[in-house]
């Protein structure tokens, strides 16, 4: 049977990639795209749901499907307010969990970030943590939480502080352990597509090991 997929975040890098992909398989046959804004393709796969993403909760008819992608996430740059930062980082994936249990999807597949711990002293990683933790207090039967290293990709903005990170890694990137090593958003995207169909035996899935997934 063809499987409806959900993607929360398809006009962020990883997310619009992903997205790619799945209008490539024939896996799915339906993609339901909630965000603030379109991502500006066209195809008779895709479901826009234009809404309010703090407002996700309210749209409990709607999000239903088989297995949830969530790409949501900003950076302190992009978003210096915490309040702000914490709605968008824990708020919603942490919504888009809860949803999908209420509505019986099996599957949750989501992007944290390497660090991530509920008892970091350090906001952001703390942030990420409290995340993981309500979104496996949910207890969907297949959860995978992916944490990233430095995502590398083809923006549409520039981050200085990315761009320097990853120009010290290409450089002296032979130094640096396998779980640290940047990664690509392409092979992120690859990684969670994989997990939709074939599972993995850890829920917590560091960045050398999705390199793996993906081969």
């Amino acid at each position: 049977m063809k499987k409806t997929a959900i993607i929360l975040g398809a006009t962020g890098l990883t997310g619009n990639i992903l997205l790619e992909k799945l209008l490539k398989d024939d896996t799915y046959d339906k993609i339901k795209l909630f965000s603030r804004s379109s991502v500006g393709i066209n195809s008779p796969k895709i479901e826009e749901y234009i809404i309010d993403m703090f407002q996700l909760k309210n749209n409990s008819e709607t999000f239903k499907a088989d297995v949830v992608f969530c790409c949501i996430g900003t950076t302190k740059s992009k978003t210096p307010n915490k309040d702000t930062y914490k709605k968008i980082d824990y708020g919603i994936p942490v919504a888009a969990a809860k949803l999908a249990k209420q509505n019986d999807i099996k599957t949750f597949i989501v992007i944290s970030a390497l660090g991530a711990s509920e008892n970091s002293s350090v906001f952001y990683n703390k942030t990420k943590g409290e995340m993981q933790r309500d979104v496996l207090l949910q207890k969907i039967e297949n959860t995978y939480i992916l944490q990233p290293s430095l995502i590398v990709g083809n923006r549409n903005e520039s981050r200085f502080g990315e761009n320097l990170a990853e120009a010290f890694m290409k450089v002296f990137g032979f130094l640096i352990p396998a779980k640290y090593k940047m990664i690509e958003a392409e092979t992120i995207a690859e990684a969670m597509r994989v997990l939709s169909k074939d599972g993995y035996s850890e829920k917590i899935i560091t960045s050398e090991k999705i390199k793996e997934i993906v081969g």
